[in-house]
């Protein structure tokens, strides 16, 4: 139990203290909309806020239903996965780190819907003028600790 403990929170307070740490620095650094090119032509920090989710996903809705919503939404997945980190039998370490990346991804945003009501992006991805949507740690986390998630399910078969 003490292995599968470290495994889960040590990520999460990883990504935690990574996500707010370079947000940080990016706002204090930078102003909104500003952007800093670092690979020509693939990729720039670019300094930008999210009010709604993936891919501006309920951008336009009030910010009052987007306040609800989303802190609501992160609330019950934050509640789920330490039922299911509680559920999962000790020998499932992968399964248990993947959960910790999306937990960890998961907080990281939260914070940042409470403080300002929407979510601080800067990591801008692209080629040519085809730009993937800007993104943050607490995104990288939970996309990578999905996709692995997912990617073990498959190959196992394997029930969370």
């Amino acid at each position: 139990m003490k292995d599968k403990s470290i495994l889960f929170f040590l990520p999460v307070g990883i990504i935690i203290l990574l996500d707010q740490v370079t947000k940080i620095y990016v706002m204090s650094h930078m102003s909104l909309r500003d952007s800093i090119t670092v690979i020509d032509g693939f990729f720039n920090i670019t300094y930008i806020r999210n009010p709604g989710a993936a891919f501006g996903f309920l951008a336009d809705s009030s910010p009052a239903f987007r306040s609800i919503f989303f802190v609501g939404v992160a609330i019950m997945a934050i509640i789920m996965i330490l039922y299911l980190i509680k559920k999962i039998s000790d020998e499932k370490l992968l399964l248990t780190f993947c959960l910790s990346l999306i937990l960890g991804g998961a907080v990281g945003n939260l914070i940042d819907r409470v403080r300002f009501g929407e979510v601080v992006d800067f990591l801008d991805f692209y080629i040519f003028s085809y730009h993937w949507p800007a993104f943050n740690v607490a995104d990288s986390a939970i996309t990578v600790g999905a996709i692995i998630l997912v990617w073990e399910m498959i190959k196992k078969k394997t029930k969370v």
